[in-house]
Parts: structure tokens; sequence; C-alpha cells
């Protein structure tokens, strides 16, 4: 299940990607435009500038705006940064991989054969949406 970090991230990358001119916008207007928590976005944004997606600008005027093309907006890297690995268990992980405990042998584990065509369906998706999509 997407988390609502996630879904609140890309209601607001989303918002700000339609913004003409890439004019920042305070928290309060995205926060007020997406029904989403002031607080709960703050650490989203913060999140999302941290990671090279958003610039801030202080002051009078000041907010946030959208750094990148929103064709540039991958996907699979926006649910990484918000929601963390891809793959819902982490012997398929591609970038978070661990052996999971309970397992002797991945090879012949009918969960991890699932998981894999789980998690390559989910990024055949991401891999081919950009934020451009949403906009």
């Amino acid at each position: 299940m997407l988390s609502k970090k996630t879904k609140y991230g890309l209601k607001a990358l989303t918002f700000l990607a339609s913004q003409k001119g890439g004019v920042p916008v305070q928290i309060a207007e995205i926060a007020k435009q997406k029904n989403i928590s002031q607080k709960f976005l703050e650490s989203i944004l913060l999140s999302l500038r941290k990671t090279g997606f958003l610039g801030s600008k202080k002051g009078k005027g000041g907010g946030y705006y959208l750094i990148k093309e929103p064709k540039e907006v991958l996907m699979t890297d926006v649910m990484r940064i918000l929601e963390g690995p891809i793959a819902m268990v982490p012997c398929v992980s591609l970038n978070f991989y661990e052996k999971c405990d309970d397992c002797p042998d991945e090879k012949s584990c009918s969960v991890n054969k699932l998981m894999l065509k789980v998690r390559d369906a989910n990024l055949a998706v991401y891999r081919n949406s950009t934020l451009a999509d949403f906009i």
C-alpha cells in the first residue's frame, strides 16, 4: 500500500510542476490546495529538496519550486526517496537487497519468485512514468 508520505509527495510535486515559470509556492498554499497537513508536508518537501528535486527560496515571495523539468523526474526516483524500496520483500530488492532470515534457498522460494514478478511489473510502470505524465 502506498504511504501517505508518498501520496502527498506526489500531489505536491504535481502541484509544483503545474506552476508556470517555476515561481516559488509557499507550503501553506500547497497544503491548502491539496488538503495536506502543513506540518507533514513540510517534512516531505524538505526530503525532496535535500535530494535535488526541489529548490526553496526564503523570505517574501519565497517557497518551494521544482528544479528539474517534469519529464526528468522519474517515478522510480520519487518512489525510492519517499517510499523506500520498491520491492515488497528485501530479497528481491535491487537497491536494498537483504537475505531473508527464514529462507534457506531463494532460488526455490515461491514467495521470492512471485515478488520478483511484482517488483518487475512495478518497475516497468515507474520507469516509464515521469512527473510530466501527471500534469
